[in-house]
């Protein structure tokens, strides 16, 4: 009878004893899983530098063209920058009656040219009005060396007619940015003179002989 008893409780001992120790494994197990090892830290990635964009790295200046102004612009033509000649464009034996105008660009920049020249036929009033439908449009670039072309027709009304021993020129003030140039004198295109009326026309500026001389022409 003792014996049991002296059994039934060791039994009961040894189970008390593996439930405690149970249990502490199981809590040492949690506290070192909740514990963070070296592997388990997270490490933010380092910050890499601004990259400088090139709008603030271009130096003040880079790409600007010496023939425009600060806001991109190319300047008008003056007569410093051009020459200027006037060539008979009649058949031989015919009345000079047409006239080609020819402006080169002899500076060392691109400039531009607009409107029409203003062209003045020995003692007239005034310079021979444009050619209706031949106005310019928009302002045309001349690099150095390019021409730019203007036709005159000098009769056209079978009106009263003067002799033309000189011929003026100027570019005018388009605008009035600034005071008109002093008149440039052409070289007349024929020895001695020629006949002019008030039919007289010019065209505006072209970039091509063709677009010049076609509506005096044909006039």
């Amino acid at each position: 009878m003792n014996t049991t008893i002296r059994s039934t409780r060791r039994a009961r001992h040894g189970l008390r004893s593996y439930a405690v120790g149970a249990a502490a494994a199981a809590a040492l197990l949690a506290t070192t899983a909740c514990e963070p090892g070296e592997a388990d830290v997270a490490v933010a990635p380092s910050t890499p530098p601004a990259a400088s964009s090139p709008a603030a790295s271009a130096a003040p200046g880079d790409g600007d063209n010496g023939d425009a102004d600060d806001s991109g612009s190319v300047a008008l033509c003056t007569h410093q920058e051009l020459s200027f000649s006037a060539t008979r464009y009649d058949a031989p034996g015919e009345q000079l009656r047409h006239i080609m105008v020819v402006a080169v660009n002899t500076g060392g920049t691109t400039c531009e040219v607009q409107n029409a020249p203003e062209i003045t036929l020995g003692d007239a009033q005034g310079p021979a009005p444009v050619m209706e439908g031949t106005e310019p449009g928009e302002p045309f670039a001349l690099a150095p060396g390019e021409k730019a072309y203007a036709g005159v027709l000098t009769t056209g009304g079978h009106r009263d007619t003067y002799e033309v021993t000189f011929m003026n020129l100027t570019l005018g003030s388009p605008g009035g940015e600034a005071e008109a140039e002093e008149p440039v004198e052409l070289e007349m295109p024929t020895e001695g003179s020629f006949q002019a009326d008030d039919g007289q026309r010019v065209t505006g500026w072209q970039p091509t002989e063709g677009l010049a001389m076609r509506p005096v022409t044909l006039s």
